[in-house]
């Protein structure tokens, strides 16, 4: 299947408010979290990608233009440096489209606009760019196409720190406890399209919001419950929590280093 990847963040969160590096070139380890994102699919065989550019779009063109495969791979050296043999490759056998999408457009209109290089696919791949998981992709994909439903998004439990709140009608507490040990559950994104949904996105419409609502009206939307490894990379304290995982040779996303 073909990978749509939303790469149009700012990460003003993540960069500060002068920050210039957009969000999905900002590094976990030796590459940015897209590569992660993108060696995290092209283990599962999905190695054709489209990336749907907004700010800085020129960032991510000139970091694949300039890649350095010796930079994450092993490699011999002779000739006092003339000449580099690599022991493995990471993105040899991946296709690349990229779309400059523009710089204010929202998810949906981003994906509007890479329709036509969508043309003939059953079924396609979408993903934030924002966050890791070590889901089982062929699982997820083969429930999916059981259930035969236009989209399907990753459900999962928020990575926060704040506290929920039980308390009766006076306001006298019942239970405090961890955002992440409740019930509740968001949009984790690692969407599974079926062509169909371009029917449902109507010019200048965000992705969530009156498109979920016509799916949802429909029954065409599939939430797929997971409660394994997902964490965004959303504020600076995530960025750390990744950076430390991938640095104690703990990181869960590195399923290519499972085969």
């Amino acid at each position: 299947m073909k990978v749509v990847l939303f790469c149009g963040g700012r990460g003003t969160r993540l960069n500060g408010p002068g920050g210039e590096v957009p969000k999905p070139m900002l590094s976990i380890g030796y590459r940015p979290i897209l590569w992660h994102i993108m060696k995290y699919y092209a283990h599962f065989g999905h190695n054709d990608f489209i990336l749907c550019l907004g700010y800085r779009a020129d960032a991510i063109k000139e970091y694949f233009l300039h890649y350095n495969e010796a930079v994450s791979n092993d490699f011999v050296m002779s000739g006092g440096g003339k000449h580099v043999q690599l022991v493995s490759s990471d993105i040899q056998d991946w296709t690349i489209r990229f779309v400059d999408t523009g710089p204010q457009a929202s998810i949906g209109e981003r994906l509007k606009a890479v329709e036509a290089y969508l043309a003939g696919e059953d079924y396609f791949l979408a993903n934030y760019s924002d966050g890791l998981t070590n889901l089982d992709l062929n699982q997820y994909i083969e429930e999916v196409r059981v259930q035969d439903k236009v989209l399907s998004l990753l459900s999962v439990r928020p990575a926060l720190t704040m506290h929920a709140v039980s308390a009766d009608e006076q306001g006298l507490v019942r239970a405090v406890m961890p955002v992440g040990e409740t019930d509740l559950r968001i949009n984790g994104g690692y969407f599974i399209c079926r062509q169909d949904l371009f029917g449902y996105l109507g010019k200048g419409e965000d992705l969530v919001g009156p498109v979920f609502t016509r799916l949802i009206a429909d029954r065409q939307l599939l939430a797929h419950r997971y409660s394994g490894f997902w964490k965004p990379m959303d504020t600076f304290r995530d960025r750390q929590e990744l950076e430390e995982l991938w640095a104690g040779g703990q990181a869960p996303w590195e399923v290519w280093k499972c085969a």
